[in-house]
């Protein structure tokens, strides 16, 4: 019986913040005053990608590709999962199961972000404690 075993992921998330953060401090050691904070800025933000959990990546890719494919609907369909074997012809139907179910819970992520900012918004002001 073929099809069932185990089957790596198509997509292989490349890390190399590491290797940006070491030519960073390199460069911070050395670097004049006004060079200074843009390289502590470029180190931060270099550490917060780092930071991004594996899924999370695939799942922001895999809603590119659905989009490049046309495809704008939520990233469980049937429909969505085709749209990305359409624009990754290489990924078998399980690998682009697995990348929906990761884009789903990206998805979801920004939903529940969006809710948060928008019920922070919708808060009436403090009362002045003067």
């Amino acid at each position: 019986m073929t099809g069932f075993g185990k089957q790596n992921m198509a997509v292989l998330v490349l890390r190399e913040a590491d290797d940006i953060t070491t030519v960073l401090r390199q460069a911070l050691d050395t670097a004049p005053a006004e060079e200074r904070p843009g390289l502590e800025r470029a180190m931060a933000l270099t550490a917060e990608a780092g930071a991004v959990p594996d899924a999370e990546l695939r799942g922001r890719w895999a809603l590119r590709r659905m989009a490049s494919a046309g495809y704008e609907g939520p990233p469980r369909a049937v429909a969505a999962v085709k749209a990305l074997r359409t624009a990754e012809r290489s990924l078998s139907l399980l690998q682009a199961v697995n990348l929906s179910k990761d884009a789903e819970a990206v998805a979801l992520d920004g939903q529940n972000a969006q809710g948060t900012q928008d019920a922070q918004g919708d808060r009436p002001a403090e009362p002045d404690a003067s």
